[in-house]
């Protein structure tokens, strides 16, 4: 059977069609505001706080501050400062007075318990006064005044620490200065001055047989 036009065209503006098109438009209309809304609500459009200064608190104390106006504490980083205490916040990001979103994570470096220990490399004996200092400062030693005992001129004898000699593969607090004991030809004898440094005396050990008398 087939349709005439004036009954295609009837059919295709009728009532039904028209209603069709109608609820369409407006679920559209409906899942645009939701999602406008859910978008609104995740990132929270037009709500800011302003970060505090949380330096220089303990780490607990900056934890409960930043979680009252709802921010988040990351600890991203640590460092020894010897003056400060275990755990006090030393840096913060955001900077203190940013304004930020609530919910936003806030990265904090704060102090070590004990300082930082560094490995000493095979040094004594083995290198050059400047070599040594190029590794030691490479490795993040500091360097101490050095000491001077006969030997090879520039030549590094031996490594101190708190003045006691130290050896490669020994931990030690990276703060504390390493000293070189550095080879000196000018300086008198050898069994003299490696006496010492080591702390002990040659003349010291030895024994005066019973009843050995100079001559004079």
């Amino acid at each position: 059977m087939k349709m005439t036009l004036a009954e295609l065209r009837k059919k295709l503006f009728g009532p039904v069609v028209y209603w069709n098109l109608i609820a369409m438009v407006l679920v559209g209309i409906a899942l645009c505001i939701g999602l406008w809304l859910w978008m609104l609500h995740y990132t929270m459009h037009g709500e800011h706080v302003e970060v505090p200064e949380v330096k220089g608190m303990m780490i607990s104390d900056a934890e409960y501050a930043l979680d009252e106006i709802e921010l988040v504490t990351v600890v991203v980083d640590s460092a020894y400062v010897r003056q400060q205490p275990a755990g006090i916040v030393l840096d913060q990001k955001p900077a203190p007075g940013s304004m930020v979103k609530s919910g936003r994570e806030i990265y904090l470096t704060i102090n070590q318990k004990q300082s930082p220990t560094n490995t000493i490399p095979d040094i004594a004996g083995n290198c050059s006064r400047r070599e040594a200092e190029a590794r030691l400062r490479a490795l993040g030693f500091k360097i101490g005044p050095m000491e001077f005992v006969p030997g090879d001129p520039d030549w590094v004898i031996a490594l101190k620490v708190n003045g006691r000699e130290v050896y490669a593969g020994e931990r030690v607090p990276s703060d504390v200065p390493v000293v070189l004991v550095i080879g000196n030809s000018d300086i008198g004898s050898g069994e003299d001055a490696f006496g010492d440094l080591f702390g002990d005396s040659i003349a010291d050990d030895t024994e005066v047989p019973d009843g050995y008398e100079e001559e004079i």
